[in-house]
């Protein structure tokens, strides 16, 4: 496997536009041709992320991630402050056609989609939340966490102007990533330190690096 920390503003897979063929997966390649991506973050999206080393690993994780063994923590300032410390969110999810690659909550044709969320620390108009998908839906902590009435901030697709405003990219970060090794089952965990936005809110860039949280 290679763990790597993917920065905000960076596909996961390239794009179709010429403009959009760097990624992750590109410049991981660079190193290890063989890495297969697992699964992905939303280019807005800092944070861990798995790739396999061949097609046997590749097939080992990916049911690991379709039985929803894999642990994955996420923390993400949000507008606003819950009237709760801790909550599930369980609205089922669907594309928004006319408005792709945006999702919406459907109660009648959505997928079903959980996710949990507590309080770490508020201010006077935000607060940061940690967040674990138990489902894995496209978009799904953004838009659970709009469908709540506190959309994530810096959100160029959920949240509203002074949400949006409120950061110069989406404060989303995946810090944690827990699983059994496909090999060994030993159990894993890699962590990913905040970055800096979360503590002040100032412009990142994307550095050219990948950097390798560890590799096995």
């Amino acid at each position: 496997m290679v763990v790597v920390d993917k920065p905000s503003g960076l596909l996961s897979v390239p794009g179709k536009e010429i403009t959009h063929k760097d990624s992750l997966a590109v410049r991981v390649q660079k190193y290890y041709p063989e890495s297969l991506i697992v699964h992905r973050l939303d280019m807005d999206t800092s944070g861990l992320m798995v790739m396999a080393r061949g097609p046997e690993i590749h097939k080992a994780l990916s049911l690991l991630f379709q039985n929803r063994k894999v642990k994955k923590t996420y923390y993400a300032w949000v507008w606003g402050n819950p009237e709760e410390d801790s909550g599930e969110v369980n609205f089922p999810l669907i594309c928004d056609w006319p408005n792709r690659p945006r999702q919406k909550v459907d109660f009648e044709l959505g997928k079903p989609s959980s996710t949990h969320w507590k309080v770490i620390s508020r201010t006077s108009n935000c607060s940061l939340l940690q967040l674990q998908p138990i489902t894995g839906r496209s978009h799904q902590l953004r838009v659970h966490m709009q469908a709540m009435g506190h959309p994530i901030l810096g959100d160029p697709f959920y949240a509203h102007q002074a949400a949006l405003n409120a950061s110069s990219r989406l404060l989303l970060h995946a810090t944690e990533i827990e699983l059994a090794h496909p090999k060994s089952s030993e159990g894993c965990c890699w962590v990913s330190p905040l970055p800096s936005e979360f503590y002040r809110k100032t412009k990142s860039s994307i550095e050219e690096e990948v950097y390798f949280i560890q590799c096995h």
